[in-house]
């Protein structure tokens, strides 16, 4: 997808869900991509997901370049249905963010440094 600024290996996408289910368990979350966008601009969000397989495209395109003005980390996974699934959701969703990590602060360091590069 155009809106994509990289791939993430099958590895990261898995740590990913993982990271979001502890988050949702021990910290909070928003989901869908009215209340991540309210979250990026208030400076609430800590790391954003975005689905790689968004239709129409333009419904999140602008969600990597708040993160990056806001100096947010961010990443995607390859399907919505799986994101809403790994915080407990029947339907699919497009966009998560997370406020509050709770235990999963590691993870999503860890997540961090292998899609950035750096620790």
């Amino acid at each position: 997808m155009p809106y994509q600024k990289f791939e993430v290996s099958d590895e990261v996408a898995a740590k990913t869900y993982e990271a979001l289910q502890q988050a949702k368990r021990s910290g909070s979350i928003r989901k869908g991509v009215n209340e991540v966008t309210k979250s990026i601009e208030r400076g609430l969000a800590t790391f954003v997901v975005i689905a790689g397989d968004v239709t129409p495209e333009e419904v999140v395109m602008h969600i990597p370049t708040l993160c990056e003005q806001k100096k947010i980390p961010f990443s995607y996974v390859p399907k919505k249905l799986d994101l809403g699934k790994a915080i407990g959701l029947n339907v699919p969703c497009t966009a998560i963010a997370v406020e509050k990590a709770g235990q999963a602060g590691q993870a999503i360091k860890d997540i961090v440094s292998m899609v950035t590069g750096k620790k």
